[in-house]
């Protein structure tokens, strides 16, 4: 199958088990139709002559990457999409050299996902009773998580369509990440970054990672796609920590355009649930690499060599 063929496959089967919903937006689903719109008004600088073949190879921190495409944070639907479909995702991430991402609720099998090798990155929400976030965080820890963070951009829970999804959760203080992180032994990702105010507060707090997303269309409504911020947010970070970017990514070409604007790594949500459905294992294994392979031929014929090389010049 191809990329086209296995995003329309496991978009119908998800219909079909009922979780359609899942792949919904937050009320006027505004932020949903923004997402699959922005990455048309951008386009390419060719460079053909003397360009050579590029490396998609890429470092976050302690971890090797094959590809600079990771998974973005999902957990609740995928042990109704196929039986052990999060081990599934977690061997076919570590095949194709990517990380696995979990939010909430934390999966019950979490130590036997990390110990398939894959790096594995576990976030949580800001609950109001923040005894449990620790727990969770801890938790996360103990499981061998390679980063653990928090979901800051889901004070309010999250929502789809009108209906109340997450809940019990409210805003963190500066203060109370930076607790967090004093109590944390992993590296601190903070996820939902979407304006140069909250990444200042980020690198205030201690993050180690931020997360530049609109949280897949599921906060609040009438949100700006995160490439439309991230290049104040890079000048903010300043190459100070690594920048990963979600929110809509379905090809390499999108996922260049995300470098291009200042991030480190690209997340994707939607495309690895369309994969799972359509064919397991081996449909993860496929949407990565598929992905992975556009990547490195717009690469090359922009002339950026490696992820790192990436630059604003090659977008018009």
């Amino acid at each position: 199958m191809t990329l086209s063929e296995i995003y329309q496959k496991g978009a119908e089967i998800l219909e079909n088990k009922n979780l359609g919903f899942y792949l919904r937006g937050v009320e006027t689903e505004y932020v949903m139709k923004h997402n699959e719109e922005i990455f048309r008004e951008y386009r390419f600088v060719q460079s053909a002559i003397d360009s050579i073949e590029a490396t998609t190879e890429t470092r976050l921190l302690d971890v090797t990457l094959q590809v600079p495409i990771v998974m973005s944070s999902i957990t609740a639907p995928i042990p109704r999409i196929q039986r052990d479909g999060l081990l599934k995702i977690a061997t076919a991430l570590k095949e194709t050299g990517s990380m696995m991402w979990t939010g909430t609720p934390i999966p019950s099998n979490l130590r036997e996902l990390v110990e398939v090798g894959v790096p594995l990155v576990q976030t949580v929400k800001p609950y109001t009773d923040r005894s449990k976030v620790m727990k969770m965080l801890s938790q996360a820890e103990a499981a061998g998580a390679t980063w653990v963070g928090i979901e800051v951009d889901a004070g309010q829970g999250t929502k789809i369509l009108d209906r109340q999804m997450a809940k019990d959760c409210s805003p963190m203080s500066v203060s109370e990440l930076k607790e967090l992180k004093h109590k944390i032994s992993r590296p601190l990702v903070l996820k939902g970054i979407l304006s140069p105010r909250d990444a200042e507060k980020a690198l205030e707090a201690g993050a180690d990672v931020i997360v530049v997303s609109n949280h897949g269309a599921h906060t609040i409504d009438y949100l700006p796609h995160p490439l439309e911020v991230l290049e104040e947010i890079a000048k903010v970070i300043a190459n100070q920590i690594p920048i990963i970017i979600d929110g809509g990514f379905r090809r390499g070409t999108d996922v260049l355009k995300g470098l291009a604007f200042g991030a480190q790594a690209i997340g994707v949500g939607r495309p690895i649930l369309y994969g799972l459905a359509a064919d397991g294992e081996e449909g993860v294994k496929k949407v990565i690499a598929e992905m992975a392979g556009e990547l490195k031929r717009a690469m090359t014929m922009t002339g950026v060599k490696d992820p790192a090389s990436a630059h604003r010049g090659i977008i018009l």
